[in-house]
């Protein structure tokens, strides 16, 4: 195998297990959530803890499963007329919205994550919506990695989609 494909392979590796390790994540979420109501509803007195950790694990989940999603084909697609077109187009078309709109739309979010990260490490910035203000910048490292993560199985998508409008064929999927 050329090295090249072994490294697209590793890329979707890398989206493959990132993926389902970060659903994992989706048990705590559910138990931290079910503590909630029943501390809130039950003996009402509500946790000081639940909803901080609520939107630092659902954003992880988010953030982190996209480019699983992407490697998966999950995100949405106008499709009005894209299916009717031959492999042959539907290949050349998604390589071409890689480089003129996904590689640059990327580059920015990994920038701005990376700033947006950056500053919030370098003043300890805390939360602010509850009194125990748990640290963010370590919530916030997820957004640059996520936007990292996403260029590199934007690249390996973006062959498959060179390979299908030059083959005809869509590569093997894993």
């Amino acid at each position: 195998m050329r090295a090249g494909a072994r490294l697209l392979q590793g890329i979707d590796a890398v989206s493959e297990a990132s993926g389902k390790a970060v659903s994992l994540l989706v048990y705590p979420l559910v138990a931290i959530l079910s503590i909630e109501v029943f501390s809130r509803y039950l003996f009402r007195a509500p946790t000081f803890f639940a909803y901080d950790l609520t939107y630092m694990l659902y954003g992880t989940i988010f953030m982190v499963g996209a480019p699983y999603t992407l490697l998966h084909d999950g995100h949405i697609r106008t499709d009005v007329l894209y299916h009717k077109f031959p492999k042959r187009w539907q290949g050349a078309i998604d390589a071409a919205v890689y480089l003129l709109l996904y590689f640059p739309g990327m580059f920015f979010f990994l920038v701005a994550g990376w700033n947006y990260f950056h500053d919030s490490w370098v003043i300890g910035e805390r939360g602010s919506l509850t009194f125990w203000r748990p640290p963010i910048y370590p919530y916030k490292a997820i957004i640059p990695l996520t936007a990292l993560l996403l260029l590199l199985q934007g690249v390996s998508q973006f062959f498959k989609s060179l390979a299908t409008a030059i083959s005809g064929d869509r590569p093997h999927e894993p």
